[in-house]
């Protein structure tokens, strides 16, 4: 793993995770427009310039941003073995303090799908946030239909934690979320029972 003022960019087995550069574009475009039909059903409806130049360079420039600013971390995912796009996860909603918690979201190729990606990415996104950036809690969010995002979570050491009703807007529509999270000294099922 690799952390600078710079750069951030995490290894795993198979994916390289770094932030968004302009050059990525239109890797970028290609894969959110091949996997489109997939992916709406689950996503904020996207603007009419979503797979735009313009707004990908946008969110370039949001990436450097919040990143130096620690409120977010948007990477994308590589497959080292062909520098291929896989997809991203973004750890968003960072906040200190009290709360020393984050967000994460994320999405996959189409062709990638179910091949362990995204489960690879979240495990080392999750264990830089508890290591490097010092966070306690680590929060995800999916539709309670969303049978794969629910199985990749709990797969990824997520814990189910409850319902939260119109949490996001997806696809135009206000929606309930099931809410999970990562703790970062999960005790959660643990008793003192037999202790002494």
């Amino acid at each position: 793993m690799l952390l600078s003022r710079r750069t951030l960019k995490l290894e795993t087995e198979r994916l390289t995770l770094r932030l968004p550069v302009h050059a990525d574009f239109r890797r970028w475009a290609s894969l959110r427009q091949q996997s489109q039909a997939a992916l709406v059903p689950w996503e904020p409806a996207w603007s009419p310039d979503h797979l735009s130049r313009k707004s990908f360079t946008n969110r370039v420039y949001w990436a450097k941003r919040s990143t130096a600013q620690g409120s977010a971390m948007p990477l994308f995912l590589f497959r080292r073995e062909d520098d291929a796009l896989v997809g991203a996860i973004t750890l968003d909603n960072i906040r200190r303090g009290p709360a020393m918690a984050g967000t994460i979201g994320y999405w996959t190729g189409t062709r990638f799908a179910r091949r362990g990606y995204m489960r690879e990415a979240i495990g080392a996104v999750v264990h830089h946030a508890f290591t490097r950036l010092d966070l306690s809690r680590i929060e995800a969010a999916c539709l309670p239909e969303n049978a794969a995002s629910r199985g990749l979570l709990e797969r990824s050491g997520f814990k189910y934690e409850g319902v939260a009703q119109s949490y996001l807007q997806i696809n135009g529509r206000w929606r309930t979320h099931v809410l999970y999270s990562a703790l970062r000294s999960d005790r959660r099922g643990k008793t003192m029972v037999g202790q002494v």
